[in-house]
């Protein structure tokens, strides 16, 4: 395979950043980073234990008074240069990515990276809007006023599917409203988390505003989301997880913000574009090897073009190439681990017995046989309530079912647990309209899916979580809100001490 990034040294010192420098964990306990292209070692390295955590928090909490003290334009500075450095970086940040993931090198290079670029620049101009309503005498003899003020130290769990860019999504609004953060990565894929947070050094934001400590979920996770001195815990990951996290934080009742699994539905009516709903379908069902929490995994097609729209998909799923992560003309990487291939492999192998797979439905041999591939797959004749409709797969699975009228295409989209993104599919504004307004998604998208960008909110209805990643909405979970009162009167005895003393 093609040349991959060396990693061995520029973590020598360890894969803790902690207080403005890397360091080694504690636990005694090693991981090993696997290719997963390759079925190879890329770093070994020590797990933080709970002693890295409590370090992460007391530098965080150190730093806190400093960073929650800066002008917005202070801190508006801070990430500008840290998106230039960024910038500066791209290629090394790519090639990371992709090593660790497996993602085919034309994603972390034109979706990842350029997105976490742009998504330091946004924030680095939001930090300087973060007012609160302005000032009014509501009551008649007073004066309001709102401020928004930054919460604490955020202990952030990030996931492994989009190690860069969730590192950004936590990180970034919370320090652009003046928090510090410890960031934990998921431990099979840390490095572009640990060289975020070191370009944020480089950039000069203060030693100890951004931290990460790499650890296991059960030991360093929990530590930190139940730790005293996090005022906040942001989490990214799948719905049961989220369940456990939010019974550790309100052990501590602190605020809580989930972006947990999702199953896009993709709603195609009879009048839709067939030719761009086959591609949509096929490009939103496969990014990332399908390991996107908004990825099209439920395609709904009014009959009259069920049939057309199954062929034409199985055709174009063909044509995806697989191949090394590396090579620039590969569409498909693996999947991020053999466990989760494997875990694809058993939902379409149970569906067999109920349902038909039309292409793909396996690993592949040759040269891709010791990486942790899977061929794109499209499956038909599910039930509604069948497992590969109703469960959070992860991986390049579509599944299509018919509908009669608008209101069972509508109905049938809703019709699971998760709330996350949508699609609809249509040449008439009515019925997209309607479908916009009914389907119980954060977001739904118009004959498209997958688009994202800085300016708007992610984050999702039902068991797909609350709270927003991304946009001036993700203010709203990493700032307290305080209302100011004065009195203007300069009265000793106020109209209302009557109800404690005397009378009028």
């Amino acid at each position: 395979m093609g040349n991959r990034f060396q990693v061995q040294d520029r973590f020598k010192d360890g894969a803790q950043y902690i207080d403005g420098e890397l360091r080694p964990g504690t636990s005694g306990r090693n991981h090993a980073i696997v290719d997963p292209a390759t079925g190879e070692q890329v770093l070994a390295y020590e797990l933080a234990g709970s002693d890295d955590v409590d370090a992460a928090v007391a530098a965080a909490r150190a730093a806190f008074p400093g960073w929650a003290g800066a002008t917005p334009g202070e801190r508006s500075d801070a990430l500008h240069r840290f998106a230039s450095v960024l910038a500066e970086q791209a290629e090394d940040f790519a090639r990371a990515e992709s090593l660790q993931c497996g993602k085919p090198i034309k994603l972390s290079r034109e979706f990842d990276v350029p997105g976490t670029v742009d998504n330091t620049a946004f924030f680095a101009g939001a930090a300087r809007h973060l007012q609160g309503q302005s000032a009014g005498e509501y009551s008649g003899d007073h004066t309001s006023y709102v401020r928004r003020e930054p919460i604490g130290v955020v202990g952030s769990i990030a996931p492994w599917n989009y190690p860069l860019q969730m590192a950004a999504w936590k990180a970034l609004p919370a320090i652009a409203a003046g928090n510090t953060i410890v960031l934990k990565p998921a431990e099979i894929t840390p490095l572009t988390s640990l060289m975020f947070a070191r370009a944020a050094t480089e950039a000069g934001i203060p030693d100890g505003v951004l931290n990460v400590v790499t650890g296991t979920g059960r030991e360093a996770g929990e530590h930190l989301v139940g730790h005293p001195d996090v005022a906040m815990t942001s989490f990214t990951g799948s719905t049961p997880v989220g369940k456990r996290v939010a019974e550790v934080a309100t052990a501590t009742v602190k605020r809580l913000h989930l972006e947990l699994g999702g199953k896009a539905p993709f709603v195609v009516f009879d009048d839709a574009d067939l030719d761009a709903a086959v591609h949509g379908a096929v490009a939103g069902a496969l990014i990332n090897s399908g390991q996107d929490c908004t990825a099209a995994t439920r395609a709904y097609v009014q009959r009259p073009l069920h049939d057309a729209f199954v062929s034409a998909v199985a055709d174009l799923m063909a044509t995806v190439r697989l191949g090394d992560p590396f090579d620039p003309s590969t569409d498909l990487g693996p999947l991020v681990s053999h466990t989760q291939r494997d875990r694809v492999a058993g939902f379409v192998d149970r569906a067999r017995s109920y349902a038909t797979v039309v292409t793909g439905g396996k690993a592949p041999g040759g040269d891709l046989a010791k990486g942790a591939y899977y061929l794109p797959t499209l499956i038909s004749g599910a039930a509604q309530d069948s497992e590969v409709v109703q469960s959070e797969i992860f991986g390049p699975v579509l599944v299509v079912l018919p509908f009669d009228s608008d209101d069972e295409g509508i109905a049938l989209a809703n019709d699971t647990p998760y709330g996350l993104a949508a699609s609809a599919w249509s040449r008439d504004v009515y019925r997209t309209g309607r479908a916009t307004r009914e389907i119980k998604a954060g977001c739904v998208w118009v004959n498209d899916h997958i688009p994202i960008i800085s300016e708007m909110p992610h984050g999702g209805y039902k068991a797909s979580g609350f709270g927003k990643d991304m946009s001036a909405y993700s203010f709203e979970e990493y700032t307290q809100v305080k209302h100011v009162m004065y009195d203007n009167t300069a009265v000793v005895r106020k109209d209302w001490h009557r109800t404690i003393f005397g009378d009028r």
